[in-house]
């Protein structure tokens, strides 16, 4: 299996996991009237989840596609 092909199945699963912590469930858990450091801890989610989302592509994306994971080879 190639590096490329475990990015797109990370991938993958990222989208998968922004789906479910952008759902009605669990965003409904923070839609509290409650202040963390001075903002709605509902914006804080929304932002601090956008955030982690986008960090976890970079990390993907910035991956190096030419690296063999040990005991494979082509």
């Amino acid at each position: 299996m190639t590096r490329e092909n475990i990015n797109g199945r990370r991938l993958v699963g990222l989208f998968l996991l922004g789906t479910l912590l952008f759902n009605f469930p669990l965003m409904s858990l923070f839609n509290r009237p409650v202040l963390a450091l001075g903002v709605p801890v509902f914006y804080l989610y929304l932002f601090a989840t956008w955030l982690l989302i986008i960090f976890l592509t970079l990390i993907i994306s910035r991956s190096n596609p030419d690296t063999q994971f040990p005991g494979h080879s082509e």
